[in-house]
């Protein structure tokens, strides 16, 4: 994840949280396979000219194995604790479209001045530019379907929805986006989230693989999450030797 602060639903603001662009660049001079990603940055974290060079940095660094997960941001008490301006969420929407479109002609390697209603960028150079071209895969995360779910169709590669039993209709939302966008649906990768609970002894991988298998059914291609008690090694064996090949299969 990218934040500032623990969140609430992991423990106290006060537990560790390392910042997400810093870690990834150690991740990618210690891997070469892995890709680079948060789940996802807050719009408000950094100005997305800046935004743009880390990414491409990363991309360049990795060997071209970045992507950009990006959405409007939540996290109200990290920001104003540390000082970083955090808008009404009508506007942190704007400048995430500000910043799609930012990083999106960065990328291009277009360098003439973007005028936005909150963002003026007198020549957004990029140099080097990324290796991934056209440009770095783009996640855009959060289930708000007015807004969010059109940006997805109008902007990204990849939507990562919440968990939950609206999923299929989310979906539905995302499609009519994408027909009033003249996007192709099938495009959009589909992602969630999970909680994986194998148990102590792998008595839970039938039912972790009859949960992946619905989300298939539904049309998700990626699922993303934290594996219970995983400073357990035998935990990373069970997923490994049970769990991943065969929801590689489904």
């Amino acid at each position: 994840m990218d934040h500032y602060f623990q969140i609430s639903i992991n423990g106290p603001a006060e537990d560790p949280m390392l910042e997400g662009y810093t870690l990834l660049g150690y991740l990618a001079g210690q891997t070469s396979k892995i890709k680079l990603g948060t789940l996802v940055t807050g719009v408000h974290y950094r100005h997305p000219g800046i935004l743009g060079k880390i990414l491409t940095t990363l991309d360049v660094l990795s060997g071209g194995r970045a992507w950009l997960g990006i959405g409007a941001g939540w996290n109200e008490e990290e920001s104003r604790s540390l000082g970083v301006p955090f808008p009404p969420t009508a506007e942190r929407f704007e400048r995430l479209e500000e910043t799609l479109q930012i990083v999106l002609q960065m990328w291009r390697g277009d360098e003439s001045p973007y005028e936005g209603r909150h963002y003026t960028l007198e020549r957004p150079l990029n140099s080097p530019q990324s290796l991934t071209r056209p440009h770095p895969p783009i996640m855009i995360g959060g289930s708000g379907e007015r807004k969010t779910l059109r940006l997805v169709a109008r902007y990204a590669d990849a939507c990562n929805l919440l968990p939950g039993p609206e999923l299929p209709r989310k979906l539905d939302v995302l499609r009519q986006h994408c027909e009033a966008e003249g996007r192709k649906y099938d495009e959009i990768k589909k992602t969630t989230i999970m909680w994986f609970d194998v148990g102590e002894h792998g008595e839970r991988v039938g039912e972790t693989l009859d949960e992946l298998g619905k989300l298939a059914a539904l049309g998700f291609q990626e699922v993303y999450g934290a594996i219970k008690d995983v400073h357990s090694l035998r935990q990373l064996e069970i997923m490994a030797e049970r769990v991943i090949p065969a929801a590689a299969a489904l």
